[in-house]
């Protein structure tokens, strides 16, 4: 048989879509972030998605840490099959790899460099999301995450020059008596939950200049109870609050969407808004 290499670098002709784009996500979740962008995008755009693969992973800190260099073999993989942008999803792992913000913000630029692809981590994509928007104060809505987390994403903030007025979960907005209640549903929460957990958060903080949450959490507000994530509701409580609710998901994929020089094809929130300027 002769011998046969794929090619290290892909012509425009050679790749299926004008715009290519890799996502990957935390071991054991099944993640939304393919279907979210590609429904959004122009008809240039195909999405591929990679799990990570850690076998006894039980969504620790620690186990992000140990296993941050899987983010360089995600975009190895990526860049060898003509992708052009990849993006991290999972909020948490900027501040659990103990990099802090400069260091995340090298990674990312030294990743993108090496692999001649760009690389965004959505923890990441917020510090320049609300840069981008001359943001200074915020709220965190901490939704899902155990205390740890939400306090990690909160400290990356503060690091990153924000002024972060109130944060907090779910518990501690009274919705559960405790984190274990909210482990129970797996991510997934009833529709109105999302209207009244920022309406509390705007409460505590009504100076903020944008309303943040923490992760990739769903809501059933979907056709037949489908769940969704703030993507989709981000527009709707940003006419009720009259300021910018950023999700970790649309701060991801307007960072990508800035790369590839598009915009959604269908009404979004303020930031992924931005782009059609």
């Amino acid at each position: 048989m002769a011998d046969f290499a794929m090619p290290e670098k892909w012509t425009a002709d050679q790749k299926l879509f004008p715009h290519q784009v890799g996502f990957t996500c935390p071991p054991f979740d099944y993640d939304a972030a393919p279907s979210d962008f590609l429904r959004m995008s122009p008809e240039s755009v195909g999405v591929h998605g990679w799990m990570l693969h850690v076998p006894d992973y039980v969504h620790g800190l620690d186990q992000r840490k140990k296993n941050f260099g899987m983010m360089e073999d995600f975009v190895h993989c990526m860049s060898r099959n003509g992708v052009d942008v990849c993006g991290q999803v999972g909020s948490n792992w900027v501040h659990a790899s103990g990099l802090g913000v400069e260091g995340i913000r090298q990674h990312c630029a030294d990743l993108s460099e090496k692999y001649e692809t760009r690389f965004h981590m959505a923890g990441y994509a917020m510090v320049e999301a609300l840069r981008y928007l001359g943001v200074e104060k915020v709220a965190l809505n901490g939704a899902y995450h155990w205390p740890a987390w939400w306090q990690g994403t909160a400290g990356f903030l503060r690091e990153a020059g924000f002024d972060v007025l109130w944060a907090g979960n779910f518990v501690d907005q009274g919705w559960f008596p405790d984190q274990e209640a909210v482990n129970a549903k797996r991510w997934i929460f009833d529709g109105d939950l999302f209207d009244r957990s920022f309406s509390y958060v705007a409460e505590q903080a009504p100076n903020a200049d944008a309303y943040l949450i923490n992760g990739m959490c769903n809501f059933r507000c979907g056709p037949n109870g489908l769940p969704q994530r703030p993507l989709h509701l981000a527009r709707d409580m940003e006419a009720k609050l009259g300021k910018p609710v950023i999700g970790h998901d649309t701060a991801l994929y307007w960072r990508i969407m800035k790369d590839l020089g598009i915009a959604p094809t269908t009404p979004q929130s303020m930031l992924l808004e931005s782009l059609h300027a």
